[in-house]
C-alpha cells in the first residue's frame, strides 16, 4: 500500500474509529446477528441479511482504516515553513478572475473536509498550489476548465 502522510491530528481520529467500531459497533452488530438467528428460519430472515451485511460494511471499514494507519507516516509539524506552500499550510488564494478570496489548509487525502475548508494535496487544487510562493500565480486545470489563483498569504 502506498504511504499516508497525516497530522497527529488525523492519525487519532483514524485510531478512535477503529476503537470505536471495534469496540462498540462490532459487539453490537454481533448481537443483531444473534437475536434474528434466534427469529427461526434464516432463509427469509430479512432482518438477519441486514445484520449480515452491515457486519461485512463494518468489517470492511476496519480493515480499510487499520490500513491507512500501518501506511501512516505523521508529519512533523515543526519542519513546516510558509516560505512556500507545502502541506499543513493555510493558503489564502484569490481567484484572477471574480476577485473572490479563499482560505484553504492543505492536508492529506484522508483529513481533507471541504466543510472545514481542508483540501488534499493531490486534487488538482492542491496540486496546483504546492510550492508556490505568496505572490505566485497558479495556473490550475481543473474539469470545468482553467482557473488563475493569486497566492495571498501562507500561515501554519
Amino acid at each position: 500500500m502506498a504511504i499516508h502522510y497525516m497530522t497527529r491530528e488525523g492519525y487519532n481520529k483514524l485510531v478512535e474509529e477503529v476503537n470505536f467500531l471495534e469496540a462498540e459497533r462490532r459487539p453490537a452488530i454481533s448481537k443483531q446477528i444473534a437475536e434474528a438467528r434466534d427469529k427461526g428460519d434464516l432463509s427469509e430472515n430479512a432482518e438477519y441479511d441486514a445484520a449480515k451485511e452491515m457486519q461485512g460494511i463494518v468489517e470492511a471499514k476496519i480493515a480499510q482504516l487499520k490500513g491507512l494507519i500501518s501506511n501512516a507516516r505523521l508529519i512533523d509539524e515543526s519542519q513546516i515553513s510558509t516560505d512556500s506552500v507545502q502541506i499543513l499550510n493555510k493558503v489564502t488564494i484569490r481567484n484572477t478572475k471574480n476577485n473572490q478570496k479563499m482560505v484553504y489548509t492543505l492536508v492529506s487525502e484522508s483529513e481533507a473536509n471541504l466543510k472545514e475548508s481542508k483540501i488534499a494535496v493531490n486534487t488538482p487544487i492542491g496540486k496546483g498550489l504546492l510550492g508556490k510562493k505568496i505572490g505566485d500565480i497558479a495556473e490550475i486545470k481543473v474539469p470545468s476548465g482553467l482557473m488563475s489563483f493569486e497566492i495571498i498569504d501562507i500561515t501554519l
